[in-house]
């Protein structure tokens, strides 16, 4: 199971890859194995809509399941992963690279202390049997 490092996470398989004051928001790999073959992907927000932590930003269907990614954190959309709806594989694929959803901009950086670092978030899978 692949879990970077440099990257924080929610309890519900997201993840925040934050550079300077910008956010980028994806699905963990876990998540990605959960659900299977992911063969649809929305992203539901749009770029310069304000979003809160817990918003709901894109939605998945796989051959299994259908799922909600929420944000980690609030802030303002910059970018929209415009690629990913063609080719909702990458989220299977490449679930830390070209499979990112949104980035923002953060408005309140001090949400990113009520995420998960590596450790935690390896806690929390195992914990999910």
């Amino acid at each position: 199971m692949n879990i970077p490092s440099d990257l924080k996470y929610t309890p519900n398989d997201e993840w925040i890859r934050v550079e300077g004051n910008t956010g980028t928001v994806g699905i963990t790999d876990f998540a990605q194995n959960q659900l299977s073959d992911i063969v649809f992907v929305e992203i539901v927000v749009g770029v310069g809509d304000e979003v809160k932590k817990g918003d709901a930003c894109a939605t998945l269907e796989s051959v299994k399941a259908a799922a909600d990614v929420y944000l980690p954190t609030g802030g303002k959309v910059m970018a929209i992963n415009d690629a990913l709806p063609d080719t909702p594989e990458k989220v299977n694929s490449d679930p830390y690279g070209e499979a990112w959803m949104v980035k923002i901009e953060l408005s309140d950086p001090a949400e990113l202390g009520e995420l998960l670092d590596v450790a935690a978030y390896q806690k929390a899978i195992e914990a999910k049997g």
